[in-house]
């Protein structure tokens, strides 16, 4: 018997940890997770390395050694996360390898003070790319309004991009916009289209919280009726999006030429609602050529009795598209919903850059 890890991973969805620490790599954790979970990537943000550093000892010495060199606290924070981020994608270069690029990919976050900044964005990614000096790398850049020409500018230069923050299909679109602009881009700079690539992260469990605060507010049979039903639908019109999109003359020129779809990665993959089976996310979203990107609950739940079927994107979207409908008939506006998101995911993030900092200066203060 195959776990059910393994089954994910043969219906083709790639299983990537969200999460990061040095002691996942000093003790082994990752190589295990690599041979017993089918794990093939990890994704980072600044909410994991800001808990990674508050719980741990093994940060110690480096923190010692920067603050004798009187390191300021973001270099600090750059030198210590894209040491982990460098470390990870030697751990995962055999994978990497192995899927000529697709897998053994590891996410590292520009700031996200610069979230609305796209120039600066552009140049903390390529700054970061530099840091971590490893192909199998993704910088994070979030789908901002201003993060989208920063996309397309990262791509062009030959740099594969995690695209973060993705909530409505609009944006979504846009997303792949940008990459597409990206990848033309790099052709007429004469780069090797087949060594970029990137995902698009559409957040789920976030959409179900939102929409099903506003639907118990409604109250109605109808509305409640509805309840944990849209992030699930938001993410399967995602992938019928992204089969549309790719299948465009433009996009379709650049694949037969070299280049990679930017593959849809579903983030916010732990359940929030306790009432939910807690592999909601995992065995509802599967098909191939997906990320599923899982805190390790999520991925521990999914190892131990998540049940895999195969394909649940693919021949659900007359579904998908009724949840919509229905959405809106009891009075659900999907676009405020999705932009108090994106607005909250901004904030959240910003949140834990300065909380990252705030517990990089007190550990760089002590250790003088």
């Amino acid at each position: 018997m195959t776990s059910p890890t393994a089954q994910l991973a043969a219906a083709g969805v790639s299983i990537w940890l969200d999460d990061l620490s040095r002691s996942r790599i000093s003790t082994g954790n990752l190589e295990q997770l690599i041979s017993s979970r089918s794990v093939t990537g990890v994704t980072t943000n600044p909410t994991i390395f800001a808990g990674a550093l508050s719980n741990g000892e093994s940060y110690a010495p480096a923190v010692a050694e920067l603050a004798k060199a009187g390191t300021g606290v973001d270099e600090a924070i750059f030198t210590i996360t894209s040491t982990d981020v460098r470390d990870a994608c030697d751990i995962f270069r055999p994978v990497y390898d192995a899927t000529n690029g697709v897998d053994g990919r590891v996410s590292i976050e520009v700031s996200p003070d610069l979230a609305h900044d796209t120039e600066g964005t552009v140049a903390q990614a390529k700054d970061l790319f530099g840091r971590v000096d490893r192909e199998n790398v993704l910088i994070k850049i979030p789908a901002t309004k201003a993060g989208l020409p920063a996309i397309t500018e990262v791509i062009g230069a030959g740099i594969s991009v995690n695209v973060t923050l993705i909530f409505s299909l609009e944006r979504y679109a846009e997303v792949i916009d940008a990459y597409v602009a990206g990848l033309e881009k790099a052709k007429a700079a004469g780069l090797d289209l087949s060594k970029i690539h990137s995902v698009a992260s559409f957040f789920v469990s976030r959409v179900d919280t939102e929409v099903d605060k506003r639907l118990t507010a409604i109250g109605s049979d109808e509305a409640l009726a509805l309840k944990s039903k849209a992030g699930v639908a938001n993410a399967r019109l995602a992938y019928e999006l992204f089969e549309q999109k790719f299948a465009e003359e433009g996009a379709q020129a650049l694949v037969a030429g070299g280049a990679n779809v930017q593959r849809p990665l579903w983030a916010s993959t732990g359940v929030k609602d306790p009432s939910l089976p807690d592999t909601l996310y995992v065995t509802e979203l599967a098909a191939a050529g997906t990320v599923n990107t899982m805190p390790e609950k999520t991925l521990e739940a999914t190892f131990d009795h998540g049940v895999v079927t195969g394909d649940t994107i693919t021949a659900n979207y007359a579904d998908a598209h009724s949840v919509f409908e229905q959405l809106a008939a009891v009075g659900v506006d999907f676009a405020d919903v999705t932009q108090v998101l994106e607005d909250e995911g901004v904030e959240k993030f910003i949140g834990s850059w300065h909380e990252l900092q705030d517990t990089v200066k007190t550990a760089l203060d002590a250790a003088k």
